[in-house]
């Protein structure tokens, strides 16, 4: 040790004396750096989703598909009504573009049909001798646009005496594409209606026993067990079978999606309340009782906040479950029943296996529901990444 030093002379001060700025950083760090340095972690959020492309192209598609369901009247070929008696059963149709070595642009040919007197089925076959062009923005089937008004302007329409099944038609002549986009209003709605019930039951009954503990979170976490004891399936069919017949369609959708909502919440009231009994303890939180703060704001604006975004990739993974429940109960015919159209009711009639070996194109609306699903968990596991942008 120096001299100097052990006579406690001053050393020399290496640290600057200047005002200290937060924005100013080290020249040494990089543009990027210095943005990531001084984001928010909202903003580090969405940066760590975007890497997740799978998750961008499933929110992108996911978007589209509900946006769908607002003009799903335009949208469709035809009305969800409209019926095709001489073409039971038809096929889909293919759209060409050039017709004898010559372009024509999008067309389809038209279709004639023989009845079959070994088994009574129709076989139908392209004339090609008939070409009907499809026409864009166009005028056909009249229907009414959500109670504003009266309209016939569709997307996509065939020239008059042509017709145009791209998914072919069920057993009453009526196009399997026009019902598939008109289902998905009910199964994509009941979806997010059921999950917003569930959510805000989750969110009450979870927080209330992370918070208080004791009694009851004991009788919450019995009534959670009992519940997740029932197979789904039986408990969904026992309770909508109760529903009375005479109901309305409108009510049946409401009971179906409470009885949906009402068995789906468990699992995220858990997730809430294992988080709330350690954010209870924290230091902020005792703060905010000392100041006189009601449990009911403390949960609100202190503790759920905390971990809002675990909840809403949660959130977005319980959709699917909704979703293929309405589904189940509608193909079992004990769920949404006509005149309601749902991709369940869809696939309702095409239960008997020799529907399916002669008719395979009644299974379509299945493509749909599996398309859904599958992006609906590809979003939640981008969300659920994106959750704790640290990692």
């Amino acid at each position: 040790m120096s001299d100097a030093s052990r006579k406690g002379a001053e050393l020399e001060h290496f640290v600057s004396s200047e005002p200290f700025d937060p924005q100013l950083i080290d020249h040494a760090v990089s543009p990027e750096q210095q943005k990531y340095y001084l984001a928010s972690q909202w903003q580090l959020m969405w940066w760590k989703f975007t890497r997740h492309r799978l998750a961008v192209v499933s929110g992108v598609f996911l978007l589209v598909t509900y946006f769908s369901i607002l003009i799903s009247e335009f949208l469709a070929p035809y009305a969800l009504h409209t019926r095709n008696v001489d073409f039971i059963f038809s096929p889909p149709q293919s759209v060409h573009v050039i017709h004898e070595g010559s372009f024509v642009g999008p067309f389809v040919y038209g279709t004639k049909y023989r009845l079959n007197m070994d088994n009574l089925q129709r076989v139908y076959t392209e004339d090609k001798s008939k070409i009907y062009r499809l026409r864009f923005f166009c005028s056909g089937d009249e229907y009414d646009f959500w109670g504003i008004g009266n309209s016939n302007k569709h997307l996509v329409c065939v020239e008059k005496g042509g017709t145009m099944f791209l998914l072919g038609t069920d057993r009453l002549g009526r196009d399997v594409l026009s019902r598939i986009i008109y289902g998905a209003r009910i199964s994509l709605t009941i979806g997010l209606i059921g999950v917003t019930l569930s959510f805000s039951l989750a969110l009450l009954i979870g927080g209330l026993a992370g918070y208080y503990g004791g009694l009851v979170d004991l009788i919450t976490q019995r009534v959670i067990e009992v519940i997740q004891s029932f197979p789904q399936i039986p408990l969904w069919m026992a309770l909508s079978a109760v529903l009375p017949v005479s109901w309305s369609p409108l009510l049946i959708y409401f009971a179906i999606t409470v009885i949906l909502a009402m068995l789906d919440w468990t699992g995220l009231a858990r997730a809430v309340r294992s988080k709330l009994l350690s954010l209870r303890e924290e230091e902020y939180c005792l703060a905010a009782q000392l100041m006189g703060a009601r449990p009911k704001r403390i949960i609100a604006r202190h503790l759920l906040p905390g971990f809002m975004s675990h909840l809403i990739a949660s959130a977005t993974l319980s959709i699917p479950t909704i979703i293929l429940g309405e589904t189940a109960l509608s193909f079992l015919g004990l769920g949404l029943r006509p005149p309601i159209t749902s991709w369940g009711v869809l696939l309702n009639e095409a239960q008997n296996i020799s529907v399916i070996a002669l008719y395979p194109w009644l299974i379509m609306p299945v493509v749909p529901v599996v398309l859904v699903i599958i992006a609906f968990n590809f979003l939640g596991d981008g969300l659920r990444d994106a959750a704790d942008p640290y990692k």
